[in-house]
């Protein structure tokens, strides 16, 4: 059967999963990934590593420590917590990259750390970014860097790939940034929601490298679990380049034959491979965007917004997705001969120490520090709401980051608009939101979207293991609302309590959603939700008190990923039938049209993980089979007792 590119490559790094045939969306397995990125949050993972009980690192080649996040703190707790990062990673023998290296996404591509075909994963939202070389680039939350530490693997679901044709070229003036940002706006119902995006096309080759890296770096914004570029010339001459300008060790991760051999055999799709949409942009018709305020799924045309004058305090040019050097020179091409304006606060920081090194010796960096930028440290800073700079409330700004979240940046009663570094440069020497250059009046693109049949979910009989059920019975709770949050499932009021027992847990259980689920639900039920259920925050609470109130198992039309992860690694179980969905809302549409949050229609609903199969009043809804990856976490109680297993420690179940 052919396959995405998704499928191969999650095959070429499978190390236990489906065997017999090839595998594809839907399908769980075990993963050992290329490499294994983690930031400031090496520290949370250490504490996870050593509460397993694991002593070494299976493989120190596997991870890759970056300090980025709060460089900018000098306090004696914050160095503390570097000094003891960097001890580890020598007493472990891991790669290590200190404060001031630059943002680690930036790093593990320019250092090499990603080559085309491979698995590559970050503890970071926007390990998407790898995908602009080629690679699969997807996110792991802490556990999983932690188990991938202990053993060289982790769990995955391989997501649906959705299409992307790109057509043409850019016109003078749009950038990369402006394709992203239309993309988030003009498709911003859910359409890539937990999907890679494979972008192909005619067009990919008009996009340099950094354009790419940006539009896969904000396929994370659009709700996408990676977004993927093949490997075309100009990624083989990135390559070769960035071999030439690394010094030893960083120059023989990738040898010259792999990119010879990547030129005349380069990863991607199989011919006729099954993707579940297909989306269609012309960039001839990509006008420079503006996108907010606090959100990246309302986007402007530069030409229609600019004449609403919307006036800024603040404005940066800092973060992974916009702070290379050709961003750095396009600004300092537009401040050139001007000042920041005396309302304004321009906030600069290159994504590496090497681009700013490479922008002051053509002459940016100097020319944007003149202009009144305000230089910071190479690190996230005020993109993750950080150190120096952040927005004040009542202020507004723009920015060249990936995110405008409200609050995100500083005070949530401000403002704050996404666009490219150039009309970053141009709005802060103005004073107001514009364009460095009279934009073209290029409206706003149709949407052409093509929805297909991917297929069905992946069938047959799977093996059961022991301890594992081969059915689970139970009394049907439906819960109609499509995006159920974290907040909904777990109150903010007790995230941060440390005093909560699993039996009070289990009485405040999907309070803010409906008040009377706790006094309703039985132990044995089964929660059947909606679309995208469990998405907001990563708090694991939302799945834990969903155990401790007894619950079977939560069968929804679509998870959050981060929710389904947190579910198996706490050896919760978790199915996905939209078709099952589907139908209920059509049986119970009267019940969901009067406002009833939790329908209990009082019958039965089973579920046969042999056959992968939902049974409920005589009809059968099909679900991707368990197969023995997300049996074994179920059966271990999740996924640190499943390493502990796995390492002959005691105290396993």
């Amino acid at each position: 059967m052919p396959q995405t590119v998704v499928e191969k490559i999650a095959q070429a790094h499978m190390v236990e999963g489906p065997t017999g045939r090839p595998l594809r969306a839907g399908d769980f397995l075990s993963i050992r990934p290329l490499h294994v990125m983690t930031h400031d949050n090496t520290a949370a993972v250490m504490k996870k590593f050593r509460a397993i009980g694991a002593e070494r690192i299976a493989d120190p080649r596997l991870p890759v420590f970056i300090l980025d996040h709060d460089i900018q703190n000098r306090s004696e707790a914050n160095l503390s917590k570097y000094r003891s990062i960097e001890a580890f990673a020598r007493r472990m023998g891991v790669d290590f990259f200190p404060a001031g290296s630059g943002i680690g996404h930036q790093v593990m591509v320019e250092q090499l750390y990603v080559r085309p075909g491979a698995f590559v994963v970050a503890s970071d939202s926007h390990s998407n970014m790898y995908g602009a070389l080629g690679a699969l680039g997807t996110p792991v939350v802490r556990t999983d860097a932690a188990a991938i530490w202990a053993t060289g693997e982790f769990w995955w679901q391989i997501p649906r790939t959705i299409q992307v044709i790109l057509e043409g070229s850019l016109p003078e003036g749009s950038t990369g940034k402006d394709v992203i940002l239309l993309l988030c706006g003009l498709y911003n119902e859910g359409e890539v929601l937990n999907a890679v995006v494979e972008f192909t096309g005619p067009g990919v080759a008009a996009l340099p490298i950094d354009a790419r890296l940006s539009i896969s770096n904000m396929t994370t914004e659009w709700g996408a679990l990676a977004g993927w570029f093949p490997a075309d010339p100009a990624t083989l001459a990135y390559l070769r380049a960035r071999r030439q300008a690394l010094g030893l060790p960083g120059r023989d991760r990738i040898k010259e034959e792999e990119i010879d051999r990547w030129a005349s055999d380069p990863p991607g799709p199989d011919p006729g491979a099954r993707y579940a949409a297909r989306i269609r942009l012309d960039l001839g018709q990509v006008a420079p965007q503006v996108t907010g305020p606090d959100t990246v799924q309302i986007t402007t045309p530069m030409a229609e917004f600019e004449k609403d004058r919307v006036a800024i305090r603040k404005a940066y040019l800092v973060s992974c997705v916009n702070s290379r050097l050709a961003d750095l020179e396009a600004a300092a091409r537009v401040l050139k001969g001007k000042k920041v304006a005396d309302s304004v606060e321009l906030y600069l920081s290159a994504a590496s120490r090497e681009i700013q090194e490479e922008a002051e010796r053509s002459g940016a960096w100097s020319a944007l520090i003149e202009a009144g930028a305000r230089p910071l440290p190479p690190g996230c800073g005020p993109c993750i709401g950080l150190g120096t700079g952040l927005l004040e409330p009542g202020e507004v700004g723009i920015s060249a980051t990936n995110r405008n979240f409200k609050g995100r940046m500083g005070s949530r009663d401000a403002r704050c608009y996404l666009a490219s570094p150039e009309v970053v440069a141009a709005s802060a020497a103005a004073g107001y939101i514009r364009s460095p250059r009279e934009s073209a009046a290029i409206g706003r693109p149709e949407r052409r979207l093509e929805m297909l049949e991917a297929g069905a979910a992946p069938g047959g009989k799977v093996e059961i293991l022991d301890r594992f059920p081969d059915r689970i019975r139970g009394r049907l709770l439906w819960l109609p609302q499509d995006n159920l949050n974290t907040d909904g499932i777990y109150g903010k009021d007790y995230t941060y309590r440390e005093d909560m027992t699993p039996a009070d847990m289990a009485r405040v259980v999907m309070e803010n959603y409906d008040p009377e689920f706790s006094g309703r639900a039985e132990a044995g039920d089964i929660l059947v939700g909606a679309f995208n259920f469990g998405t907001g925050s990563s708090r694991e609470q939302a799945v834990t008190c969903l155990q401790a109130r007894g619950i079977a198992l939560v069968a929804a039309g679509s998870f959050s990923q981060t929710y389904l992860r947190n579910a198996f690694n706490n050896g919760f179980l978790c199915i996905e039938s939209p078709d099952l969905i589907r139908r209920l809302r059509v049986i119970f549409r009267e019940r969901e049209a009067a406002g009833e949050c939790t329908v209990i229609p009082g019958d039965a609903l089973e579920v046969d993980f042999r056959s992968g199969v939902i049974l409920y009043r005589g009809e059968s809804f099909r679900f991707p089979p368990l197969g023995t990856v997300p049996q074994s976490l179920v059966i271990a109680g999740g996924v640190e007792n499943l390493v502990r297993r796995k390492l002959g420690l005691a105290g396993t179940t």
